[in-house]
């Protein structure tokens, strides 16, 4: 194939090349042997919400068990309280939504946004949120500040207009989007955006530029927010003594100097084993339950007792009037209520998580082995660029090649999240030609899980199918780097 001189030469040809990628891959699909019966019903993450992995024999069993039983919703949530208080220490609460995105709007507008009551007009209020990836959860809650980001989510997501991405925008609120020291943010992609590249984070640089941000900003500062991964594609990869990312304790540091809530978005992420609210110093960590926790469709809001009052006070279930210590009444935000499934599948997850981690990590070791093997035989020319890491925290591996882009040369393609929702990103447009139901594979980082039709009633690995998924992958991104121009 060509070389390019410039990088939108490159991803010009990719956009011509689709129709012959597919081809290839489909056909290199066939050369693997990938049976007729998977295709279509096994892929690389079971973490992905418009997807999720079917549900565990433990979660099943305790969910049906419960679901014939007569269960007030509130002794559910206060099970979900003990369980977490017995990990992490009374001090700390919790709360139980229906989507880990409905426990970001209703953190935000409990703790970022300004009184709604009494004389006189609202204030102005902003956050800080990292320039990171996955912008649009986060980061989606004020209108962009510099005005140079106004536009930086204006495509994102499948509804345009005022109730698209722009409708979650809270009343008198912006967000400032804060560069990090040591990221790159080129431009990328067949849908050709701006895309952060997070691996030479520079973590005391980055919360020294932070810090003078949220100094500028003292007088409407109510809040900073992050994700709450650890692995090195998603900025995270320098951490202390503990295991914990340095990035986060120096964010919950600067909250801390401003009176201000540090909230942490870990939707791709479990609790007691993954990020420790104890060590980061995080006022609330999110989960989104049904990614890697293995729980029913739900979310989970953990947070210290002060900040979590007024949550749970705004989502009906903080205790009735009178004096209780729960309830399960009506609120602002009691539309985001788990049923009682959910609660169920909750409960038993993090029992698991509590009792019998290992029925979380070993598919994690199992799976880390097995990308090491198959990336093992790739083009040497993109193994050289690798960065692959192991997450408890997000059950994953992740493989970042941002490190194939080096000396002024053109790399390894780096598809945007544009890409993902206009259908340009190949590598996981093309997975699915494969048979194989693709998982987040953009920003020059490819998360990879257990879950979806690669492991067994118990939860553990089925290494035959998990390891078609990741040849597969590997023999797709060679056909890509063929018609890049990257290998020869």
């Amino acid at each position: 194939m060509a070389k390019f001189k410039l990088k939108y030469q490159m991803y010009k040809s990719l956009q011509e090349n689709i129709p012959n990628i597919y081809a290839e891959a489909r056909k290199a699909a066939e050369e693997l042997g990938i049976p007729a019966e998977l295709k279509g019903k096994f892929g690389l993450t079971g973490a992905i919400s418009g997807c999720p992995a079917p549900l565990r024999k433990d979660i099943l069993e305790y969910s049906e068990k419960g679901g014939k039983e007569v269960i007030p919703l509130a002794k559910l949530v206060e099970e979900i309280r003990g369980l977490v208080k017995e990990v992490y220490g009374d001090e700390y609460d919790a709360a139980p939504v229906n989507t880990c995105e409905a426990g970001l709007w209703v953190t935000f507008d409990t703790l970022f946004t300004p009184p709604m009551q009494g004389r006189g007009d609202n204030y102005q209020a902003r956050y800080i949120a990292l320039y990171e990836k996955h912008l649009h959860h986060q980061g989606g809650y004020g209108r962009p500040f510099p005005p140079r980001f106004k536009d930086i989510l204006a495509d994102r997501g499948s509804t345009a207009g005022e109730l698209g991405f722009y409708g979650k925008r809270q009343n008198n609120l912006s967000v400032y989007y804060a560069p990090l020291e040591g990221a790159c943010y080129d431009v990328h992609g067949i849908k050709y955006h701006p895309v952060p590249l997070l691996t030479k984070v520079d973590p005391e640089a980055s919360g020294e530029k932070i810090s003078l941000i949220a100094e500028r900003n003292a007088t409407i500062l109510t809040g900073i927010t992050s994700l709450g991964y650890d692995t090195p594609g998603y900025g995270y990869g320098v951490k202390d003594e503990d295991g914990t990312p340095v990035m986060q304790k120096i964010l919950a540091n600067i909250a801390k100097d401003f009176d201000v809530p540090y909230v942490v978005d870990n939707a791709w992420g479990v609790p007691f084993i993954g990020h420790d609210i104890r060590k980061s110093g995080a006022d609330v960590v999110i989960y989104s339950m049904d990614k890697a926790s293995g729980a029913t469709t739900s979310g989970l809001i953990i947070g210290k007792e002060e900040v979590m009052v007024p949550i749970r006070r705004a989502l009906g279930m903080h205790g009735d009037r009178w004096g209780t210590t729960a309830s399960y009444g009506k609120a602002a935000y009691v539309t985001q209520d788990p049923g009682k499934e959910a609660l169920l599948g909750q409960v038993a997850a993090l029992k698991a998580l509590k009792d019998k981690p290992e029925i979380l990590t070993k598919p994690v070791d199992d799976l880390y082995k097995i990308v090491k093997e198959e990336f093992d035989q790739i083009h040497p020319k993109i193994k050289e660029g690798l960065i692959i890491t192991k997450s408890y925290n997000s059950t994953a591996v992740e493989v970042n090649y941002e490190n194939t882009w080096k000396n002024g040369e053109l790399g390894f393609p780096i598809f945007s999240i544009e890409d993902m929702y206009a259908g340009t990103n190949i590598l996981q447009s093309g997975m699915g030609q494969m048979g194989v139901i693709p998982t987040i594979a953009y920003d020059a980082n490819i998360y990879i899980s257990p879950g979806l039709g690669t492991t067994d009633e118990n939860g553990q690995l089925i290494e035959d199918r998990a390891r078609y998924c990741i040849k597969a992958l590997v023999k797709l991104m060679e056909i890509v780097g063929k018609y890049s121009g990257y290998l020869d």
